[in-house]
């Protein structure tokens, strides 16, 4: 019989999966005219797990519980228990409700404004969940800036200020290597590449790499995500340009990589506090690194190349590997963030951090953000935006309220390099397995160092632990050197 504590924990799981089902659901299936309905499911979820963590009795049994356990498992329970129920006891029900509305509202809303390229549809919408997780940010407390109490909840004890020194020591070497790219490529012939074929040749991949399609499956949504749902049930979604294969094949390896993690995760011990990724930057960290260091590897395209010949003929006919390895390796600054360059892409995680920590902060109004976006795009990017879509419309992570999340993109990119370099120095080089398309071994070591922790360790103890060293950007930024010399 497990501790009072444990099993309203495990409620509490049950019913966030149960939201997190209907969340995938609003992205993928539901039908338009059932989003208010949608709306008061969520809020009625949210309120039941927040009147759970918010009980006294809660509180009282996780603290004997702490008192009680020695070994490390344990103590991973219990500190996350009483991070989560602290946190929850801060914030009125009232304000998890309105949030729960707002967000599933912002969603919808957000696709259609999107697809019409209008922001002033997004914008009360905006408004709204803005000022809502800057109530949120007040009632949960912070030190030098609100934005603190969002990022925290994404990245546990990461703090604005260590995001900006991340920055700062990143962003010089990104321009230099920016600055010494060569310009345009030659772009993949533009098709038709029948969505059909395009779900065939990732769904391929997606398991060669070790999804298990028996606790996951794979959709359509305008925006790509990755949704754990509990023991499996893991659903990956992407979306299709019948003019370029690429940008669906990438975002099926990067949800992919997500979804690894997910399926990776202990289930005999699912529904425990510890029993989930340790933090959104180590879960990005292995989607970047099957989407990039993998997945734009030559040694991995000596083995795709034929199927991905064969998925597109005769439109790939005349093409060639070393024509495809140049363009999906170029540097070369565009709107989209999801279709950007390795190189660029960190860029556009600084431009959209720098817009959310000003909005929560009130320094800058959501009414003013295109033209703010707009402005910082061209001195970043040199490029002009013309339409919301390829601005400031493009992600869906405000319309659902997930401000504080964008930073952990970045350490993702940085955790999955020092990742990869530890992986090559204990396994040996990768080469000659990935072009025979084993990469098993690679999953192994990940399952090893990493999945299997879940937040028993913190994502820089498991850097540590797992890399021989803290988390810096030095291998990053030699990996992307190797990238702009054409080693990959």
């Amino acid at each position: 019989m497990p501790p009072s504590c444990l099993a309203t924990w495990r409620e509490i799981s049950l019913l966030e999966s149960t939201l997190s089902v209907l969340g995938w659901d609003e992205q993928v299936m539901l039908p338009p005219a059932g989003q208010a309905w949608r709306g008061e499911q969520s809020a009625l979820l949210a309120k039941l797990v927040h009147e759970r963590l918010t009980n006294p009795a809660l509180l009282e049994s996780a603290t004997a519980y702490q008192a009680a356990r020695t070994d490390d498992f344990g103590r991973a329970n219990a500190k996350e228990m009483l991070r989560r129920i602290r946190r929850a006891m801060r914030i009125p029900g009232r304000l998890v409700e309105e949030l729960a509305k707002a967000t599933s509202r912002g969603i919808h809303v957000w696709q259609e404004a999107r697809k019409a390229g209008q922001f002033s549809q997004f914008l009360p919408e905006l408004e709204a969940i803005v000022r809502l997780k800057r109530e949120e940010a007040d009632c949960v407390g912070w030190g030098e800036t609100p934005y603190d109490a969002l990022l925290d909840e994404y990245e546990p004890g990461c703090t604005a200020k260590e995001v900006d020194r991340i920055f700062s020591a990143l962003g010089p070497e990104l321009s230099r290597l920016i600055a010494k790219a060569p310009g345009k490529t030659q772009l993949p012939p533009q098709g038709p590449y029948p969505e059909e074929q395009q779900k065939d040749l990732g769904w391929k991949v997606a398991l060669a790499f070790g999804f298990n399609d028996q606790a996951g499956r794979l959709d359509v949504s305008a925006h790509p995500f990755c949704s754990g749902h509990g023991p499996g049930d893991c659903r990956i979604t992407t979306r299709y340009n019948v003019s370029d294969f690429t940008q669906s094949f990438f975002g099926i390896l990067h949800e992919t990589g997500h979804a690894l993690y997910e399926q990776g995760l202990p289930t005999a011990h699912a529904g425990e506090p510890w029993c989930v990724a340790t933090s959104l930057g180590m879960h990005e960290s292995q989607s970047r690194f099957w989407e990039n260091l993998i997945g734009r590897s030559r040694a991995f395209w000596d083995w795709c190349w034929p199927s991905a010949k064969e998925a597109f003929s005769p439109v790939l006919d005349g093409y060639s590997k070393t024509q495809l390895l140049g363009y999906i390796n170029r540097i070369e600054p565009s709107y989209i963030r999801v279709e950007a360059d390795e190189t660029s892409y960190n860029l556009h995680i600084l431009l959209r951090y720098r817009m959310e920590k000003a909005m929560i902060e009130g320094n800058l109004k959501p009414c003013d953000l295109p033209g703010a976006w707009n402005e910082e795009f061209l001195k970043s990017f040199g490029l002009k935006v013309t339409d919301d879509r390829e601005g400031c419309l493009q992600d869906v992570h405000w319309s659902c309220g997930g401000i504080g999340y964008f930073p952990t993109y970045t350490i993702g990119n940085l955790l999955s390099a020092q990742l990869g370099e530890a992986i090559q120095k204990e396994l040996g080089n990768w080469s000659d397995a990935l072009a025979r398309g084993e990469f098993q071994p690679i999953l192994a070591w990940l399952r090893e160092k990493v999945h299997r922790h879940g937040r028993a360790k913190s994502a820089l103890e498991i850097c540590k632990a797992s890399t021989g060293r803290p988390l810096d950007h030095l291998a990053l930024i030699r990996h992307l050197e190797k990238v702009a010399a054409g080693a990959y």
